[in-house]
């Protein structure tokens, strides 16, 4: 048998994750795309205080940012099971208690606290999903198709990252809505529990990368982790989270000038579906368009719709420059994390990705905040700067990888 042969009736991905592992993995990050949202929701609703709303909904993705990288440094050392097992727990609790919290009689300090806890005890199923799929791709599937079916899955991941984030914020009002403003903590809480412990339990959960040695120890040093060809692609990430940020808050602001500030989540949702049908179609790009130039032509598209939305009137042209964004946003995403994964030290994938995944909710709680701020105080047209200001860094920093690494394929 031919080595051509061999290549193409290997397995492909579906196949050695299994199906039920995607629908499980995308039911599994919908409770972390409710939380910043719910936290906010039922703070304001219970508190009646927009300020500490925002306050808690920014200890939530401190607690992410802070503790996250840990857990994926804990899953690369002794497998995700056991630390998604133990965060699903520890979460399930602390959304639980949170609604009891904002209820109760105590202090605001106790409501920051335990708004803390719930992002200090998040699973990171996003990036411990891309982990796991790109273990497998590295370690099970011929040379010729490892970097091929990465973008493929880079694009899917990101979709369903974009999706979740798109339905997660509507499957939270409509619950504050339809039931009461409870209703979504206690529902992130029974999907944490039951689906991010379906996700811990699968076969694929258990795996350590063979790079590693029988101790669990990493071939790599720790600092590698912090290489600027590494820390550039976090730069880029980080840029794409403050964008993310900045496109809310200014848009709410945007409409709330209009007097439909509820409507602003509609409008968003115009970037979140052109995003997620993009980021699907990188998969299918020429290999010859390497990912160096695709981080710079999708970053410069996010460039020219910023400035589109900067200068924007009228809903029409916001809606036009959302699509533009659209067009730009996902395949941005994909690539980040493609270069994520191809510069991961070895056996420090889950750590690399947690890297990734709290570089954008660090943007995007930091961006949010300094948006509120801005819009308060210096009105809608000075907030609508702010995502200009994170496209530069995203297309500054791709500019700085160009630089730093050779254009290859």
């Amino acid at each position: 048998m031919t080595h051509t042969t061999s290549a193409s009736s290997s397995p492909s991905l579906l196949r050695l994750a299994g199906l039920p592992y995607f629908l499980i993995a995308f039911i599994a990050r919908l409770p972390f795309a409710m939380m910043v949202v719910g936290v906010l929701t039922i703070v304001v609703s219970a508190r009646g205080s927009l300020s500490l709303g925002g306050l808690t909904s920014a200890a939530v993705g401190l607690g992410t940012a802070l503790i996250g990288p840990f857990l994926g440094a804990a899953a690369d050392r002794f497998a995700q099971r056991p630390v998604l097992v133990a965060a699903a727990v520890l979460n399930a609790a602390m959304l639980a208690a949170f609604a009891a919290v904002v209820y109760s009689p105590l202090t605001e300090p106790f409501v920051l606290l335990t708004g803390f806890a719930i992002g200090a005890t998040a699973p990171q199923v996003s990036p411990m999903s891309r982990s796991r799929l790109v273990t497998i791709i590295d370690e099970r599937m011929p040379s010729e198709r490892r970097a091929r079916t990465t973008s493929a899955t880079m694009s899917y991941e990101s979709a369903a990252d974009e999706t979740v984030f798109v339905f997660g914020p509507f499957l939270v009002g409509a619950l504050a809505s339809l039931v009461a403003p409870w209703a979504p903590m206690v529902m992130a809480s029974a999907l944490t529990l039951f689906f991010v412990g379906a996700f811990a339990l699968h076969p694929t959960g258990r795996h350590i990368s063979t790079s590693r040695g029988t101790d669990g120890t990493a071939p790599s040093q720790v600092s590698e982790l912090f290489r600027p060809t590494l820390l550039v692609v976090v730069l880029g990430i980080l840029g794409v989270g403050l964008f993310f940020g900045a496109t809310l808050t200014s848009l709410t602001s945007f409409m709330a000038d209009r007097g439909a500030a509820e409507q602003a989540g509609l409008l968003y949702g115009v970037m979140g579906v052109g995003s997620a049908i993009l980021a699907l179609g990188v998969a299918w790009l020429p290999v010859r368009f390497t990912l160096h130039a695709r981080w710079l032509v999708f970053g410069g598209i996010m460039l020219a719709g910023s400035v589109l939305l900067a200068t924007a009137s009228d809903i029409p042209t916001i809606t036009v420059a959302l699509a533009i964004l659209g067009i730009g946003i996902g395949p941005t995403l994909v690539t980040l994390s493609t270069l994520g994964a191809a510069r991961s030290p070895l056996g420090r994938s889950a750590t690399v990705m947690t890297m990734l995944g709290s570089g954008v909710v660090v943007g995007q709680a930091a961006a949010s905040a300094i948006t509120g701020e801005l819009a308060e105080g210096s009105g809608t047209r000075a907030a609508l700067l702010m995502p200009l200001a994170a496209a530069a860094i995203v297309v500054l920093a791709g500019t700085a990888n160009r630089f730093m690494t050779p254009a290859r394929r």
